[in-house]
């Protein structure tokens, strides 16, 4: 396996050359990416005091072996770990010559293992060359990334945790350009842990009537956040390789200030009211005139 021998450090893939190693027979799982070559194309971080990889390896290891029966599983469990224990700014997170190089070199058998391909008799064929280099909500590991912080509340990653346990919910919400609003990203999670929204169909409903209407209606004056406070994040980005993280309980994330709940409450009425006219596919809609 190219990961027996781990690197020190993370490093930065870029596009161009993830895109040359993404060949038929390593979408398939027949072969492996060229780690030699792969290693001479990327480029050094710049923050090797964070980027540490062993430890972001040990925690897709451990991810496959607790999941193993149901990868999709995974998700909730590894996405507050990735983000407690790969420290990024949105800045460096949003570049996706880190992801490339986490999927290309350092775990390309976890992108397999979690998205089918040859180790995974339930799929056949090669894996979406997306979920090695792609958008933000479809990389492999960008995805749970984005998914930690846009989600958290503070430095409380249960919400991530609830959001993550619903593959649909999940894939859907994460798409939506206003959940960087952590007001509605809140609210919208706490629709669907209190059980008013569950099926499939109801979630794409609901993200597509809040999305819609947020094209006109101002989710930030309705529900003003607080700035999230930087020196905090900072501090949290410091600790790396000190804050010990435990498998079996949710990690702290960066104690950068919790969404205000007079924000969310706001905000859950008229979320509320949304879903209700919202058309779901399948569910009997009353007559014109009539509630």
């Amino acid at each position: 396996m190219v990961t027996d021998v781990l690197p020190e450090h993370i490093r930065r893939l870029p596009d161009r050359d993830a895109l040359r190693f993404l060949t038929e027979p390593v979408l398939l799982g027949s072969e492996e990416p060229p780690p030699s070559a792969i290693s001479a194309a990327s480029q050094d971080a710049g923050v090797e005091d964070r980027w540490l990889a062993r430890p972001v390896r040990e925690i897709f290891d451990t991810a496959m072996g607790r999941f193993a029966d149901n990868p999709p599983r995974s998700d909730a469990w590894l996405a507050p770990r990735l983000h407690a224990t790969l420290r990024l700014l949105r800045s460096e997170a949003a570049e996706t010559s880190v992801w490339n190089y986490l999927a290309l070199r350092l775990a390309p058998d976890y992108v397999l293992w979690r998205w089918g391909g040859a180790t995974n008799k339930k799929a056949s064929g090669p894996v979406n060359r997306n979920r090695f280099r792609g958008p933000d909500h479809t990389q492999a590991f960008a995805r749970l990334w984005w998914a930690a912080e846009l989600f958290r509340d503070g430095d409380d990653y249960r919400p991530v945790e609830t959001a993550c346990t619903n593959q649909e919910f999940f894939n859907s919400i994460l798409r939506l350009e206003i959940i960087h609003h952590r007001c509605t990203a809140q609210a919208l999670i706490e629709l669907f842990s209190q059980g008013s929204v569950r099926t499939t169909r109801e979630v794409n409903a609901l993200s597509q009537a809040v999305n819609a209407a947020g094209s006109t209606l101002a989710y930030e004056a309705l529900a003003p956040d607080v700035l999230p406070d930087a020196d905090a994040y900072r501090d949290w980005l410091d600790e790396t390789g000190m804050a010990y993280l435990p498998y079996g309980s949710l990690p702290k994330g960066p104690d950068d200030g919790r969404v205000p709940r007079p924000a969310v409450d706001a905000l859950l009425p008229l979320f509320a009211e949304l879903f209700v006219d919202a058309p779901v596919r399948g569910k009997a809609m009353p007559p014109p005139g009539e509630d």
